[in-house]
């Protein structure tokens, strides 16, 4: 227990002083497994967790799941998507904000990465919203916000790293994440109301008069009712599996993307890149962890978690209250990605030890970390805001975040009191694999 707490600490630190996480990690689980166990041993670790670890067939569908994105972001279906939210629900005090939530929810129906959706949305929504009178702690907020359904909504990015590392079946991490992923969704939308209510300054009373076409706006979302239809319909409807899905998916995003008039080659170009670069710096990640994560099982600290939990005499509700306020301090100071990798390999056994569902697990930690991505310090996508638009002051986002990490915290409790809510809809689809 003492060295895995050490180690844990040294990595922390290594992070602080902004050594990339793959690095830290890696660093850390080498050097702790020579000190526990000796050289030799510890470089034979290297080359079999390099192999285990990247060579993974499940998970091609990261770089795929990624490269799809990208290639409907490039294409431009962000704009489309929040005119069609504005045209149906903008005509509101703060019905642009509550469009940009929507659009942002539809949108990471196709990308699965939170930064994505929130860079992306950010460009087409934030000028929007200025441009009407919107303050800039509201309309800022949406997106920062609005991007982290990302990563809940199928497909999604870390709900495929969670499985892999857990053996859970995705499929069903996909059919866990719709039900309180629409549920986001209009914590979000209450988030925005209470805002303006609270303050009216922060929207104008009437908004965009002009007449548009719903009929003709909602024609324009086809490539992204076709690729969502076709990806998560396949899945269910026991087509193929998530895998054969990624692959389906990106190359219906790349045809998309090739008839679309707007993208030129050189663009695509560029698009294929991102995707490399953002594929390798993940996969960096994973190894980095996965080094970190054999130095911490042979430290035995599985065991002795476990043997605290049971002497404790805590209700298993209790224990996960107590991840998920553990959850929301590493959201702070770590990235999402390597929160699940950290921590997910110690807590998971807990978690079956308690009797409680992997898939409802997953689906809990993943919207534990959407709270990461928006809370000060570190808060990945408050960044990614200052990034898109540098003259918004960074207490501006953080201010207005605050109503939305409240929306956060209660839906994270609903669904940890029911998890009924997000399991049902997968025991329907998937009842076999229950």
């Amino acid at each position: 227990m003492l060295a895995a707490c050490l180690g844990f600490l040294v990595a922390f630190a290594f992070i602080l002083f902004q050594v990339p996480i793959a690095t830290a990690l890696a660093l850390v689980g080498f050097g702790g497994y020579v000190v526990l166990n000796g050289l030799t041993p510890a470089l034979s670790m290297v080359a079999t967790v390099t192999k285990d670890s990247t060579l993974v067939y499940s998970l091609i569908v990261l770089p795929l799941f990624v490269l799809m994105g990208n290639l409907v972001a490039g294409a431009g279906i962000s704009g489309d998507l929040f005119r069609a939210a504005q045209a149906f629900i903008g005509k509101r005090r703060g019905g642009l904000a509550m469009a940009t939530v929507v659009a942002c929810g539809g949108f990471g129906a196709i990308c699965g990465s939170s930064v994505a959706t929130a860079a992306t949305m950010g460009k087409v929504a934030i000028p929007s919203m200025r441009k009407l009178g919107y303050g800039d702690s509201l309309s800022s907020a949406a997106v920062a916000a609005g991007g982290t359904l990302g990563i809940l909504i199928p497909p999604s990015v870390i709900m495929v790293v969670y499985g892999v590392a857990t053996q859970t079946h995705i499929g069903m991490l996909f059919a866990a994440g719709i039900v309180p992923g629409l549920i986001a969704v209009g914590g979000y939308v209450m988030a925005v109301k209470w805002s303006v209510w609270h303050d009216p300054a922060l929207a104008p009373l009437a908004e965009g008069k002009e007449q548009v076409s719903k009929l003709a706006l909602l024609r324009t979302l086809w490539p992204v009712a076709l690729i969502f239809g076709v990806v998560m319909g396949g899945i269910y409807g026991g087509l193929f599996t998530s895998v054969e899905a990624s692959g389906i998916g990106a190359t219906a995003a790349l045809v998309f993307a090739l008839t679309h008039h707007s993208l030129k080659l050189k663009d695509i170009y560029a698009i294929l890149v991102d995707t490399a670069r953002t594929s390798a710096m993940m996969f960096a990640i994973i190894l980095g962890a996965a080094m970190f994560g054999e130095f911490v099982n042979l430290t035995g600290v599985h065991e002795g978690l476990l043997a605290v939990v049971k002497e404790s005499g805590l209700p298993p509700f209790g224990v996960i209250l107590l991840m998920i306020v553990l959850y929301i301090l590493l959201g702070t100071v770590l990235e999402s990605l390597s929160m699940i990798l950290l921590t997910v390999p110690i807590f998971f056994p807990i978690i079956l030890a308690l009797g409680y569902d992997p898939v409802w697990f997953g689906i809990l930690v993943v919207m534990v970390v959407e709270i990461g991505l928006i809370t000060p310090p570190i808060g990945v996508n408050l960044f990614v805001i200052r990034s898109v638009m540098p003259d918004i002051p960074m207490m501006t986002v953080v201010r207005g975040v605050i109503p939305f990490i409240v929306a956060d915290i209660l839906r994270i409790l609903l669904i940890a009191a029911v998890p009924a809510i997000s399991l049902w809809l997968p025991h329907l689809l998937f009842k076999a694999a229950v």
